[in-house]
């Protein structure tokens, strides 16, 4: 095996977590990840109230218990709006029987599955309730329910948690990696501790740095603490992110001088630049050499189940034999807009876009990534679970025909059965929307021609 083969098979670990194989120039996660969190900003809350670092979504607003706070901003389809608007609670306790014609090309009337089972909208989102003699706090207002009841909203939109979180820190009720995605509910993010140059994305790796307009940013192993030794040829590809006169450090943001009245910006005392040249929401820097991403917090490495393979347009995480791993997708098309793709939800959705109906095709096509003997999870984001292929249902464990499986965020992944080696990644994009409303994605680490981490 050549030396460069050699250097490209990383092997990368972080305290208390599995190895994790990795192949390419460009590792997800360093060679030792920081398990630093995310700084919220101190911003003013009502009593009851709290801020959680989470694994995935950094810090966001909780309930006295812990619990996430979610929002469902209103978004226009084709067909009409979808969402709350501000001010205006519309999740309540009606139970719909029939799509809404919202998600074309489907006309509304079509009978809706598992109706003598299903639940409403308050039923899988609790309404956070505020007392009468509650007051409003900064962002935090009180909007009056059509029952007559007082929510709690947060920049105008109603608060609400998930019964699919049952610990602190947990976020299976919604993501903030496709804020716009239909159906799903936004967990309220905290605001970042970062100065007005910047912002923070989500990304399934964590949470990355970028600057205000969109553009990675890097640090460089060469560079010390405080002290930037990029000049000369360096600066012909790497542009020191400058810190304006009257910027003042913030939080783990600091500030050095570069030469006279040059002044940039650092972040946990590494000094901070852009790559010349590259496309905004890219992350290609990372490949060079003694270069990588600048995270707030990393998220913790998936199981020992699993590795990040290559592929023609990015990186995607695999199983143990390096075949893709997908994520199911799916949003009803009732007014409510309940998801379908976890194993308390409605399965027709499923069965149907995977095999035609039938669960045994869906089990041959999109056969679960199963636990291996002794592999645990020391993360909340991975779950091991029961599954009778057969329903799609939760099951007891070593009931006959059940699989024990690996699920992110409490939902199932899957491999698929045309995939025959490493880096292959013929069902993404497989159903409705390009996977997005019924279908599976893949489990996108980085991608290099926008179809989005």
């Amino acid at each position: 095996m050549s030396l460069s083969r050699l250097k490209s098979l990383l092997v990368i670990c972080m305290a208390g977590a599995p190895l994790l194989a990795v192949a390419g120039n460009m590792a997800p996660w360093p060679d030792t990840p920081s398990t630093a969190k995310e700084q919220p900003e101190s911003v003013p809350m009502p009593p009851g109230f709290q801020v959680v670092v989470t694994e995935q979504e950094g810090p966001v607003f909780a309930d006295s218990r812990g619990h996430t706070l979610y929002q469902w901003p209103v978004r226009q389809l084709r067909n009409g709006p979808v969402g709350e608007r501000k001010g205006r609670p519309s999740c309540d306790k009606t139970v719909y029987t029939v799509n809404s014609g919202l998600m074309s090309p489907y006309p509304p009337g079509f009978v809706l599955p598992d109706v003598a089972t299903r639940r409403s909208c308050l039923d899988l989102w609790p309404a956070v309730l505020a007392d009468k003699d509650s007051k409003p706090v900064g962002k935090w207002t009180i909007v009056e329910r059509d029952d007559g009841a007082l929510q709690w909203a947060y920049d105008g939109y109603a608060l609400y948690t998930s019964v699919l979180d049952e610990k602190p820190g947990q976020v299976n009720g919604g993501h903030s990696q496709r804020p716009g995605e239909v159906g799903v509910r936004r967990p309220v993010e905290a605001p970042a501790m970062v100065p007005p140059q910047f912002r923070v994305n989500a990304i399934l790796t964590g949470r990355i740095l970028q600057t205000r307009d969109n553009y990675s940013v890097y640090a460089s192993s060469k560079d010390g603490p405080d002290k930037s030794n990029c000049n000369a040829a360096c600066l012909r590809q790497w542009a020191p992110i400058q810190a304006p006169a009257y910027a003042q450090p913030r939080g783990e943001f600091g500030i050095i001088e570069r030469s006279p009245g040059i002044r940039q910006w650092t972040f946990r005392k590494q000094p901070l630049y852009t790559h010349i040249g590259e496309p905004f929401a890219r992350m290609f820097g990372s490949d060079e050499p003694g270069w990588y991403n600048v995270y707030m917090q990393y998220t913790p490495l998936p199981p020992a189940d699993f590795t990040v393979q290559d592929s023609p347009t990015g990186r995607v995480l695999a199983d143990r034999e390096g075949k893709t791993v997908y994520m199911y997708n799916c949003a009803d098309d009732a007014l409510d807009q309940q998801a379908c793709d976890h194993p308390d939800a409605p399965q027709e959705y499923r069965f149907t876009v995977c095999g035609g109906g039938d669960p045994k095709r869906c089990l041959e096509r999109f056969p679960y990534v199963e636990v291996s003997e002794g592999v645990t999870s020391n993360s909340l984001l991975w779950t091991a679970m029961w599954i009778d292929p057969m329903t799609g249902r939760k099951a007891a464990a070593g009931q006959p025909g059940a699989k024990h499986v690996w699920a992110y965020r409490n939902r199932p992944v899957y491999t698929h059965y045309r995939d025959r080696g490493p880096g292959d990644m013929t069902a993404d994009q497989w159903g409705e929307f390009y996977g997005y409303r019924n279908g599976y994605k893949a489990f996108w680490l980085r991608t290099d021609f926008g179809r989005g981490e």
